[in-house]
């Protein structure tokens, strides 16, 4: 399913969408087909998958320390293309990639573009390609892949709605500025931030990321979004060595929140 018709159908229910984010080949290549379908089955409405790279300008330490693990495993990019083929005979929820400039045009854009689509992915994420670079990094054609940018509290109203305009399948709220984490701080301008953005975004669905730790987090700023993203929260119990089974337990309650 695209990942609009996805959120949308979410949302006609009078609910907001899920996403968990979850590394690539963390903690290990089996391990991680397990977590995911765990994923799902708490009720994850779209999967994040993000390729580990050594130098992660927009993850904190939690993912960090994954993507370190993943690579000591010998992760490979074509690794991912796997993964997300057997997930698509799991299930159908879209698959949305997350990765960084550098390994990507190690791969061959082009072929990362072909590759990624043939697998099953949906779209795909490249924090540190920002608006002015688009045209300038993908192909005119991106081979069905949604491409998802990213709004940050310092973004302006014209650049939050040219955004809009370039995105497709969502456009990825940065609730805080920094990196992700599980440990952010939320104040009154956050709130405002996230209703400000919202409001400005007519185009595309608008999903939360950054710092979204706890299910009171979505309680919170629920009228503010068409969706919210939760992963470093789930990268941290997975390090402390919870199992696939109470990974999906902690996805249904913030799948609850969702509802």
């Amino acid at each position: 399913m695209k990942i609009r018709d996805s959120i949308d159908v979410v949302n006609k229910d009078n609910k907001k969408a899920l996403a968990v984010f979850l590394t690539a080949g963390f903690p290990d290549k089996n391990k991680f087909i397990e977590y995911a379908k765990a994923a799902i089955d708490g009720g994850a409405d779209i999967l994040e998958i993000g390729i580990p790279f050594s130098d992660p300008l927009a993850d904190g330490p939690v993912i960090q320390a994954s993507s370190s693990i993943a690579l000591k495993q010998k992760f490979t990019i074509k690794d991912i293309f796997n993964f997300i083929e057997t997930i698509r005979n799991y299930s159908d929820i879209p698959a949305v990639l997350m990765g960084y400039a550098n390994p990507i045009n190690k791969y061959g854009k082009e072929k990362f573009l072909i590759d990624s689509s043939n697998s099953g992915a949906n779209g795909l994420i490249v924090p540190d390609i920002p608006l002015e670079e688009y045209d300038f990094f993908f192909p005119a054609n991106n081979h069905g892949l949604d491409i998802i940018l990213l709004t940050t509290p310092t973004s302006s109203e014209e650049r939050i709605q040219a955004i809009d305009k370039k995105s497709a399948g969502f456009v990825y709220c940065v609730s805080v500025t920094g990196t992700t984490g599980a440990d952010k701080k939320f104040d009154d301008s956050t709130v405002e931030h996230l209703k400000r953005t919202y409001s400005l975004i007519t185009k595309n669905k608008m999903m939360i990321g950054f710092g979204i730790s706890k299910p009171e987090d979505i309680r919170k700023f629920y009228d503010y979004a068409d969706g919210f993203i939760v992963g470093s929260r789930i990268i941290k119990s997975i390090l402390e060595g919870v199992e696939p089974a109470g990974i999906s337990e902690a996805v249904k309650q913030f799948r609850n929140a969702c509802n």
